[in-house]
């Protein structure tokens, strides 16, 4: 990692790193799908601890799951002190890609070889990451959906905000 890539805290920047993460989902999720492949989400970007200029950051990618035309990659990121040999795990993500055609509409995809015990725990660990999201987004939607301003009032005690009208 370069200087031109810090903040001023001497960190790198975050979408830095979303950058390159999506290039590797997508060389990823392109070469298994035998298509180009556009990022439909990101799930999972906490970043639990900071890259610094000058430390060797790898990042390995892996084809989870596949739908009919999804194709989810597992990032893990690292990030090596070459001076002392040093490694941290700074980060896991999830990016769902799309497989397009020619014509720029989703396209099946390959099924997935599931060759090692790793590889099914991470298939089956993608199928709850799904259920979770799809459950977290509905019951969102219907909380959105309820939700009286006036009657929630109380949501806002104890937060750091104070209202203006």
């Amino acid at each position: 990692m370069i200087p031109s890539y810090a903040n001023f805290g001497g960190k790198i920047h975050g979408g830095i790193l979303l950058s390159l993460m999506d290039k590797v989902a997508y060389a990823a999720a392109s070469k298994h799908a035998g298509n180009y492949c556009v990022t439909v989400s990101v799930d999972g970007v906490n970043f639990l601890q900071p890259v610094e200029v000058g430390e060797l950051v790898s990042l390995l990618a892996s084809v989870n799951y596949v739908g009919r035309t999804s194709v989810l990659v597992g990032i893990k990121v690292t990030a090596e002190d070459v001076r002392t040999g040093s490694v941290k795990h700074t980060n896991t993500c999830y990016f769902t890609m799309v497989a397009k055609n020619d014509a720029g509409k989703p396209t099946l995809v390959p099924g997935l070889l599931l060759e090692t015990r790793d590889d099914t725990r991470r298939f089956q660990e993608a199928i709850k990451r799904r259920e979770f999201k799809a459950r977290y987004h509905q019951e969102f939607d219907n909380a959105r959906t309820i939700l009286a301003v006036v009657d929630q009032l109380h949501l806002l005690e104890n937060e750091r905000c104070q209202l203006a009208y």
